[in-house]
């Protein structure tokens, strides 16, 4: 087992010096024939949905895993996205390729206007403010006949590319696997710029990253705003895939634990442990959807019992399993290199 995966990681570290793009090209690649696997129509529809949860629980890392910054309101902002493209849609015909960039614009203007309580508030008190939001926007759109109230929104048109019209969810999950590909290789090109680690330096201690000239109060907004530009991009692809119906069940208080549950189980500000957290707490919720009145229950002792006995989750555990294998290799080729050392001295200098 360790050796195919150390071998599986030489592969990775392979290809990435051919060009740092080519694993996720090959990644790309590999995730193509995943319809063509499933035995049902169903099971394409769960290859979209994790798709688009993936895309969420990025964007809630980049805010709360990076950026340290404790927010309940993610899948309020998701809302904010598939309601901004499904009333396009509906109500002024506007094609998916204008609906989903000016969901996320708008998307993006909202999470600024959530950040501003982040400049003065911390911990349970952003958290509290940013719940508070989240409630305020699922009351909102209850009460809103022109965003269909109680009823929701249906007939959200499907995209269309080049004039192939995406109505299953085979078609679909070929615009939403890419673009979640690109929603993870965008999420690891911010943890490795300057901006991801302002980010870092924030979350650590805003305090010390302002006295080295971290503008704070701007990395914060930054944070936020990324943040709701992920949740845009999910909100929209949710609103448009079929059957073409979004309604406020979708952005509940239960969705949000559902999320945070994904970013938890698979270790905060850990990229690829939020991707495995999304798929497993996808298929978990699934599974248990009979058991509806119990799955808030279950949720939340899994969230304590991660932070109690897995406090870094699944990337946690991952990354552990490497820094162990790198000391476990380390200390052979140390040991190695001592008694090749020993070899070559005279025999009355080893005795």
């Amino acid at each position: 087992m360790h050796a195919a995966i150390d071998s599986f990681m030489a592969g990775i570290h392979r290809l990435s010096r051919i060009h740092p793009i080519t694993p996720w090209c090959v990644g790309l690649v590999l995730l193509i024939p995943l319809p063509w696997i499933a035995t049902n129509n169903y099971q394409i529809y769960l290859l979209n949905h994790i798709c688009i949860m993936i895309i969420l629980a990025t964007g809630l890392n980049v805010v709360k895993g990076f950026a340290g910054q404790v927010t309940v309101g993610h899948v309020a902002l998701a809302a904010v996205g598939a309601f901004t493209s499904a009333v396009l849609s509906t109500k002024f015909g506007m094609p998916f390729w204008v609906c989903m960039p000016v969901a996320v614009c708008v998307t993006v203007i909202t999470g600024a206007i959530v950040a501003v309580p982040s400049f003065r508030l911390e911990g349970a008190y952003l958290a509290l403010a940013t719940l508070a939001f989240a409630q305020s926007v699922e009351i909102f759109i209850r009460i809103t006949n022109y965003l269909g109230a109680a009823s929701g929104i249906g007939g959200v048109q499907p995209p269309s590319f080049f004039g192939i019209v995406l109505r299953d969810y085979g078609a679909y999950y070929y615009l939403v696997m890419p673009l979640t590909v690109l929603a993870v290789y965008a999420s690891f090109a911010i943890l490795k710029s300057a901006t991801g680690r302002a980010f870092m330096a924030i979350r650590e201690d805003p305090l010390s990253a302002a006295a080295t000239g971290v503008n704070v109060k701007r990395f914060k907004l930054l944070a936020f705003m990324l943040s709701a530009a992920y949740a845009g991009l999910a909100g929209s692809l949710m609103a448009h895939m079929l059957p073409g119906y979004i309604h406020p069940n979708n952005f509940t208080i239960i969705e949000m634990v559902v999320v945070l549950l994904m970013v938890v189980l698979g270790g905060i500000g850990h990229i690829w442990g939020g991707v495995i957290g999304a798929i497993i707490v996808s298929i978990v919720v699934d599974v248990t959807r009979d058991y509806y009145f119990y799955q808030l229950l279950m949720f939340g002792l899994v969230i304590v019992s991660t932070v109690i006995f897995m406090p870094k989750g699944i990337g946690g555990i991952i990354d552990r399993y490497f820094v162990s294998r790198r000391f476990v290799a380390a200390r052979e080729a140390t040991a190695a290199r001592k008694r090749e050392e020993v070899g070559r001295l005279p025999d009355e200098e080893q005795s």
